[in-house]
């Protein structure tokens, strides 16, 4: 039996937000932003269709007015067991709150050389904004690595009132 992807495309103040899901009960497969790495765009034989993503689109909208700091919302995206390991720990960094690449490892008791993985299974995150992978920045406090733009990165840590902070260069080792 042939799966049928659904999908509904609804504006936000961070761009016009493309969601995805497996079936008419819009459990959500991904959300991409426009330009994002790795981020899905629309394919022949998808059934365009706004019924299953209503809640979706109700949340979205009220996290964006600032209403909302938990998305309670079905998701089903698929991953390696290690990337759902660090994707669930994703959905336990709370609002407004940031943690680093370490901290996500360390969360799922993954060794310190595990870190670039961890890192690159936060960047094959298919639900940005809703598994919020935006708040992840780097050991030193610096905005590293998001798939939809540091841009977006930003603006959605200021949505959040997380601290953001853009440490200055590093002093000169003296020699």
């Amino acid at each position: 039996m042939t799966t049928v992807t659904y999908w509904h495309r609804i504006d936000s103040p961070v761009g016009l937000l493309l969601l995805t899901a497996a079936g008419p009960d819009g459990a959500l497969t991904s959300l991409s932003v426009p330009g994002q790495k790795g981020g899905r765009s629309v394919q022949d034989g998808w059934r365009h269709d706004a019924g299953p993503f209503r809640a979706a689109e109700e949340q979205l909208g009220a996290y964006f007015a600032g209403e909302l700091t938990e998305f309670r919302l079905p998701l089903r995206a698929e991953g390696t067991a290690f990337r759902e390991r660090v994707w669930a720990a994703l959905d336990d960094v709370p609002y407004g709150a940031t943690t680093t690449y370490g901290e996500i490892a360390a969360r799922i008791g993954a060794s310190r050389p595990a870190v670039r993985a961890v890192g690159g299974a936060i960047g094959a995150n298919p639900l940005l904004i809703l598994r919020p992978c935006h708040r992840v920045i780097g050991a030193d406090g610096s905005l590293t690595g998001y798939a939809g733009g540091l841009d977006r990165k930003t603006r959605l840590l200021a949505l959040e009132g997380a601290p953001v902070s853009r440490p200055g260069p590093l002093p000169a080792t003296p020699r």
